[in-house]
């Protein structure tokens, strides 16, 4: 159960977070936050919501990203029953990628 106390450090963590500029101020940042196991843990969730969006296997995630069917599965419950973050993050990147390489017509 989220404490009073344990909300505020989120709450603080988030700003923290907003305030990063740039991919390297976030990749320095979160490297001194978290231990290299925790970064390759958050990496692999990250990577199973995106192939679990692309409706990819249960066994090929866990293969591709070494996680356990438990935390597949738990990926799975957040990003299709969770509060909409993986979601957002996936269209908004999935957005930005279409406007950073813009198709090429055939004229």
């Amino acid at each position: 159960m989220i404490t009073e106390k344990d909300n505020k450090k989120i709450k603080e963590l988030t700003e923290a977070v907003l305030a990063l500029k740039t991919r390297n101020e976030a990749k320095r940042f979160f490297r001194d936050l978290l231990t290299e196991k925790e970064l390759i843990e958050f990496g692999n969730r990250w990577k199973a919501a995106k192939m679990l969006a692309k409706n990819i296997k249960y066994t090929e995630i866990e293969k591709e990203t070494g996680l356990s069917s438990t935390t597949v599965a738990r990926v799975s419950k957040w990003l299709n029953n969770g509060k909409n973050g993986y979601k957002l993050i996936l269209k908004r990147m999935n957005s930005h990628q279409h406007k950073s390489f813009p198709l090429k017509r055939k004229v």
